[in-house]
């Protein structure tokens, strides 16, 4: 590939549906394509890093080889697709606010008024494209933390509206959004995933996929609702069912064509589904586990309510 590619993944509704699997997911089905590929992690807190936040609020930071303290999300993004992540691979608003209060302190601005637009969003996109810059990387995967909407992410939402201006179908955005099921009303409920879609189109970004985190299976029907309201092609609009294991996950997302409609919108040649091999004979093996095993953990706080 002449240029590289880039995914930036965002989410709606609510926190924790489980960007980091799927950021994984997308790089684990492209590197089955034969894509070199690495995904990084910007988080919008204003710590330096997550080395000294609360676990119980957070949960553990994950250390990369070069000893950075990061987000969990990198061990996922290794266990699934085997890359080692560095320091490069894990960024902070602490950090980026950092890099530009140094850079003022130094004079590098000639004595400019630092503002949030420019300076703040120019570091936030050297950062983005500076892996495949370096590194000559196919496609480089950023997962955004938070949610659409959250104050904090607001200088990561124009960041990414001006590099999918700026890189036109080099750039794609995945939204990851909830579509809650109501039991009382026996009813799969889409206005929250139109609401999500409404406020990242109110900052200018227009989704080119979405996958739809639920519990229960979106019929055809839903899918079409949801692609018409948002303005999504239908074969984009893909839903992550709740597994019983976190590995299932890249097989599901491929079942639906995840990866095809990605590499469509990047302009990138489909050619042969991948057969996922290895991957799917270590779901085989892990399914046919039958031994507990006893687990030692070491952190730097007290384990409460940890149970053995």
């Amino acid at each position: 590939m002449a240029e590289t590619k880039y995914i930036f993944v965002t989410g709606g509704v609510v926190s924790s549906l489980g960007k980091g699997i799927i950021s994984s997911s997308v790089g684990k089905l492209l590197q089955a394509r034969g894509y070199n590929i690495t995904i990084q992690k910007f988080d919008p807190y204003i710590n330096i890093d997550p080395g000294t936040l609360n676990p119980y609020e957070h949960g553990e930071c994950y250390v990369t080889v070069d000893g950075m303290e990061t987000d969990l999300d990198l061990g996922h993004y290794e266990r699934f697709t085997g890359i080692q992540t560095t320091k490069a691979n894990s960024l902070t608003t602490g950090r980026i606010y950092k890099a530009v209060i140094d850079k003022e302190r130094r004079g590098d601005y000639l004595g400019k008024t630092i503002q949030v637009v420019p300076h703040i969003t120019d570091e936030i996109k050297r950062n983005v494209k500076l892996l495949g810059k370096k590194y000559h990387y196919d496609f480089v995967i950023t997962e955004i933390g938070g949610t659409i909407g959250d104050i904090e992410s607001a200088p990561y939402m124009e960041a990414i509206r001006q590099l999918k201006w700026e890189l036109g179908k080099n750039a794609i955005n995945l939204h990851l959004t909830y579509v809650p099921y109501l039991h009382a009303a026996g009813e799969l409920k889409t206005k929250p995933t139109q609401h999500s879609v409404k406020e990242l189109q109110s900052v200018g970004i227009q989704p080119d996929i979405l996958v739809l985190r639920t519990e229960k299976h979106l019929s055809d029907q839903i899918r079409k609702k949801v692609a018409a309201f948002c303005n999504v092609d239908l074969d984009c609009v893909i839903q992550s069912e709740d597994l019983p294991s976190i590995y299932e996950v890249p097989v599901n997302m491929q079942k639906q064509g995840l990866d095809t409609a990605i590499l469509r919108k990047t302009g990138e040649p489909i050619g042969e589904t991948p057969s996922l091999g290895p991957w799917r004979t270590f779901l085989e093996r892990r399914s046919r586990a039958k031994e507990d095993v006893r687990i030692g953990l070491v952190g730097k706080y007290d384990l409460q309510d940890v149970c053995f």
